[in-house]
């Protein structure tokens, strides 16, 4: 099955309240390039109503999606978590649910 942003969207809606996040990288305006975070741990997910249009942030604080088909998702699946991973020119994060 492929993973499209649609996929994600459908995800992040169906899991909203229990929605757990993880920052692997993210854009930083001070080096202009992509800095990996020194704390990759597994939080609950929180809202992000600062958003005007919630189309790149799906809602979540931390989500960045591009458009153009420029994001790449894979499907992960650790120790009581199951989720998505997402990269692109932005950085890169993981969102899922334990099981």
């Amino acid at each position: 099955m492929r993973i499209t942003r649609a996929t994600i969207k459908g995800f992040v809606n169906r899991n909203r309240e229990n929605l757990l996040f993880r920052g692997i990288s993210d854009f930083d305006p001070m080096t202009d390039c992509v800095e990996h975070n020194s704390v990759r741990v597994w939080a609950k997910a929180h809202r992000n109503d600062c958003a005007e249009d919630n189309r790149e942030t799906l809602g979540v604080a931390g989500v960045w999606l591009v458009g153009g088909s420029r994001n790449c998702f894979s499907s992960i699946s650790e120790p009581g978590i199951t989720g998505y991973h997402c990269y692109n020119c932005c950085g890169s994060w993981d969102i899922g649910v334990e099981v």
